[in-house]
């Protein structure tokens, strides 16, 4: 099978580095990127050749796929999907599928017209321990889930301030940048339909009077600076500088089909050891409870003196807690017709329209209902 790439940032050569390993008779065989001559010299030491395109389509017209991976800046995910949609090829298509309304209804109605499989990229559905959470809940013994508390505390939150990802016009909120993937792995858990959201952001930390486009190694305090691009390697902008985009803390309710409610908080400026990402699970039997940082889960029975504990070894699993390689594996099947899409673009777009929601709702400060129309 022949896979090409749109895109080759840091994202795509991760998941391409999966091939060899998991399909040895997969080929990573075109790019199409306007970087092709630093990206040339990145790969030069790959036994494999590589074309490389100016376009995609040039790369469609040209290189015989069996398979495309979009992976380009987060604005541009729906424009390449189409393109590749339109030639009804097996599609791995970067999270969030859209970061616009337009863009949402555009990428929907391309996907129905095409006859493509697309595989959304959401490895957290595909980890262990999400695999382990839904086989406990559909087995009724925490009851139905009446109730979700889930929460991601973001260690690494100054990447969102200090590099590309601070341009709003690109990423769309970090609605669509993180909790797409939240809001995908409760709606696969609970297996209910969402039909209303209500949120709120807030933007308390990463403001100030830095001059726009300050890069921290020109500023006066870099050395002192907590968050100085100087201590790690997440992006080179001050994240003080007036310029400088997305909220730095969110909030959503979002009410399903059968009346329950989640509740879920997302935050920007956690660090070390407050770093959490996972959720609660209640019924009327038990609560589950899962964190992404510990690897352990955790069943509280309610009507009897019992916790049961279970703790994966984090150590053997790479990429999203082990979701990456299952992303790859279920895609490579899905191009030789022997699985379906574990994430289809069904869930994608789903997953999207509650991000979206989420942005109207938290700037008109109302319910906004979850629907096509």
């Amino acid at each position: 099978m022949r896979i090409g790439v749109v895109g080759y940032g840091q994202r795509a050569s991760s998941l391409m580095g999966y091939l060899p390993k998991l399909d040895p008779d997969s080929q990573f065989v075109a790019i199409a990127d306007h970087r092709k001559e630093q990206i040339r010299a990145q790969l030069k030491e790959e036994s494999a050749p590589i074309l490389f395109y100016d376009t995609v389509e040039e790369m469609l017209d040209s290189a015989q796929l069996d398979g495309v991976v979009v992976g380009t800046r987060c604005d541009l995910h729906t424009e390449m999907a189409l393109k590749v949609l339109e030639r009804n090829l097996t599609l791995f298509l970067e999270k969030p599928v859209a970061t616009t309304y337009a863009d949402l209804f555009r990428l929907k109605a391309g996907y129905e017209a095409s006859q493509s499989q697309v595989v959304v990229s959401f490895p957290l559905r595909n980890t262990p321990l999400i695999k382990l959470a839904k086989e406990i809940i559909d087995s009724g013994k925490i009851g139905t889930v009446e109730h979700v508390q889930a929460v991601n505390d973001v260690p690494y939150g100054t990447v969102y301030y200090q590099s590309w990802y601070r341009d709003e016009s690109i990423t769309g909120g970090l609605f669509l940048q993180k909790a797409t993937h939240d809001f995908d792995y409760i709606n696969y858990l609970v297996g209910l339909k969402p039909v209303s959201i209500c949120a709120m952001k807030s933007k308390q930390i990463f403001k100030g009077n830095k001059p726009a486009q300050l890069m921290c190694r020109n500023c006066e305090e870099k050395h002192t600076c907590p968050d100085s691009a100087l201590h790690h390697d997440l992006g080179e902008y001050c994240c003080f500088a007036e310029d400088t985009g997305n909220e730095d803390s969110g909030s959503a309710l979002i009410r399903y089909e059968s009346g329950m409610h989640v509740n879920y908080s997302q935050n920007f400026f956690a660090r070390r050891g407050a770093a959490r990402r996972g959720a609660r699970l209640l019924g009327y039997k038990g609560t589950l409870e899962f964190d992404w940082y510990t690897g352990e889960l955790k069943v509280f029975m309610h009507h009897e003196p019992r916790v049961e504990t279970h703790k994966l070894d984090l150590d053997a699993y790479d990429g999203h807690g082990g979701g990456d390689q299952q992303l790859i594996s279920n895609y490579l099947k899905v191009i030789r017709g022997e699985e379906k899409s574990a994430t289809p673009l069904d869930d994608g777009l789903l997953s999207a329209l509650l991000c979206l929601k989420a942005n109207e709702s938290a700037e008109k400060g109302s319910f906004c209902n979850i629907a096509w129309d």
